[in-house]
């Protein structure tokens, strides 16, 4: 029996969620694998949601039973504004982090869209649309029936946004645009990724055409009963090209409808921004995806990748964590090489994004790694294992590069007290939190990026090497002891996900004191053996000075002012 919870307590807990965000997440990456794309046969979804302002943690919400006529207040996620209520429902699930206790997890990218569709009338949006669902869902069909109705119902509050949604048997892309402040709802397409397949969206609208309903394979709002055929591969509102038509925004024939092409065309900055981020890892899993590089720089905006495609091999978890640490390193656009990445080889480039130089417009890259991530997961539902047991969340803080994916199975009652909500906040330094901890190491190791980034590179592997591995014996002892007893279970991999993240936290604190000791100053430092008779012998001290690269622009740009007379110096 589940412990029922006081209607004011969980109001209070709601509000208190959307208070302490205040986050715009105009920059996230996701990337979408299917059981038969996937190593072990498992689903994964990742997302990193990047925003500078927005606090990395786990947020939390325990199952609870509501009286009739409860109602649950909305609170906008991204400003913390209230928006207004809406009926709760009688029983609500278990949520970790950005996925529920049936496996089911939800990721997305804002891609904004027709700015005149951004609908301040609804009282939904697309954070609350994501957490609500989940405590609600025990599918990915059932989520998007969820989303279709909660926007129906109360309307839509937010601009244009892809969701990633997955359960233990498939993944979905679901994109929905509203339809300003005058009329209420939103409309929307949703395509299941053929199993096999894999797919992404990084803050651009990617579905173009789509299969019209015919009863069996795709349907419209209209239709939601039918949502549970397994045949069905597409589900969509009803009114998403009438309201096209009526908005004059499309004039051709249905079936040359394009959701993408219509309310969020692609330009110059949809694709070296947006769609860039999902080709450097198409073209990691397959070798085709070059043909499209005129496309992701931008010019090119009519050779527009596929919406999914098949990978020459089975993709592993561990090559998902380096799908989202990628810097376009090996590519053209490799931040890694030209003269904005200093002596020390930084892919980061500090915003704004865009600058100027003597009235011409130039831009950075904008990679899937990035500073202003506040947290990151890899969502992996496994459908051969009870539920509570089966879904893990990757979740990191911070940058992706410079961070660790620890595993917190999604039917954990608790989380570690370094990812809680409440520990510090954007503002507020705590020294037990990873947030603070996994960015003190990640701003330090931006100062000299090719002789630090190398040792945490090293240290990641390890360490997640490890997890990988001790989750295969986590995973049969909380087994054997579901099958015997479920609560014990849920105690079991409560308490290795809870210890797991703290005592990451906590190495990671060491680490970063012993990489701030061997690298400050712009030494290399090496502690050496004391000999017999001596107190103390002073660390080896090497300074490798700047690139050869950097020395030649320097003497460039300064002409003489730095030029020693000749025969001086050496």
């Amino acid at each position: 029996m589940r412990k029922k919870l006081s209607l004011p307590l969980i109001v209070i807990g709601f509000t208190l969620f959307f208070m302490f965000l205040g986050v715009v997440t105009f920059a996230c990456t996701n990337y979408l694998i299917t059981k038969g794309a996937s190593k072990d046969g498992s689903v994964m979804i990742s997302y990193a949601a990047d925003s500078h302002t927005l606090y990395g943690e786990i947020y939390r919400w325990p199952a609870a039973d509501y009286p009739a006529g409860a109602k649950l207040k909305i609170y906008e996620w991204d400003t913390g504004k209230f928006l207004g209520e809406i009926d709760q429902v009688a029983h609500t699930y278990s949520v970790v982090g950005n996925m529920n206790e049936y496996q089911v997890a939800i990721g997305e990218t804002t891609y904004g869209g027709r700015e005149e569709l951004a609908g301040p009338s609804g009282i939904v949006d697309y954070g609350s649309l994501i957490y609500i669902t989940l405590q609600r869902a025990k599918s990915a069909r059932e989520a998007i029936k969820i989303f279709a109705e909660l926007t129906e119902k109360y309307g839509y509050a937010s601009s244009g946004e892809s969701f990633s949604i997955s359960d233990k048997n498939e993944v979905w892309i679901l994109e929905m645009i509203g339809k300003g402040k005058d009329k209420n709802g939103a409309v929307w397409v949703a395509l299941k990724i053929p199993d096999g397949y894999v797919s992404g969206h990084a803050n651009h609208a990617r579905i173009t055409t789509f299969p019209l309903e015919n009863g069996k394979t795709s349907i419209s709002s209209k239709n939601l009963k039918n949502i549970f055929n397994p045949e069905l591969e597409c589900v969509y509102s009803y009114d998403v090209i009438s309201f096209a038509k009526e908005m004059k925004y499309f004039t051709g024939v249905d079936k040359d409808f394009s959701f993408s092409d219509t309310y969020a065309p692609v330009d110059f900055g949809g694709a070296r921004f947006c769609e860039v981020r999902v080709w450097s890892m198409f073209r990691k899993v397959n070798k085709d995806m070059d043909k499209y590089f005129d496309y992701v720089s931008g010019h090119n905006p009519k050779n527009r990748m596929p919406l999914w495609i098949l990978p020459d091999h089975k993709i592993t978890e561990k090559e998902m964590f380096d799908f989202m640490r990628d810097h376009l390193e090996g590519t053209p656009l490799d931040m890694t090489v030209d003269l904005g990445a200093g002596p020390w080889g930084n892919p980061y480039r500090w915003r704004p994004l865009t600058w100027e130089v003597d009235g011409k417009t130039y831009c950075n890259e904008r990679a899937t790694a990035t500073q202003q991530t506040g947290f990151s997961f890899i969502a992996q539902s496994r459908s051969w294992l009870p539920d509570p047991i089966g879904g893990i969340l990757w979740f990191s803080v911070d940058d992706a590069a410079s961070t660790v994916y620890f595993p917190m199975y999604c039917g954990a009652t608790k989380v570690p007290y370094s990812f809680s909500v409440g520990n510090g906040d954007m503002m507020t330094y705590s020294k037990t939190s990873a947030h603070w901890t996994f960015n003190e190491l990640s701003n330090f190791a931006y100062t000299r990026y090719n002789l630090i980034h190398p040792e945490i590179d090293s240290l990641q592997d390890i360490i997640e090497g490890k997890y990988f591995e001790k989750v295969k014996d986590i995973d049969k002892n909380a087994v054997e002891k579901y099958n015997k007893d479920p609560k014990s279970a849920i105690d079991y991999i409560t308490e290795f996900s809870v210890r797991t993240g703290d005592d990451l936290t906590n190495q990671w604190r060491w680490f970063y004191e012993f990489l701030f000791a061997k690298y400050m100053d712009g030494n290399v430092k090496k502690k050496l053996p004391v000999p017999e008779n001596y107190k103390y012998v002073a660390p080896e001290v090497k300074q490798p000075g700047y690139s050869e690269t950097w020395k030649r622009a320097v003497a460039g740009e300064t002409g003489e002012k730095l030029l020693m007379p000749a025969g001086e110096g050496h």
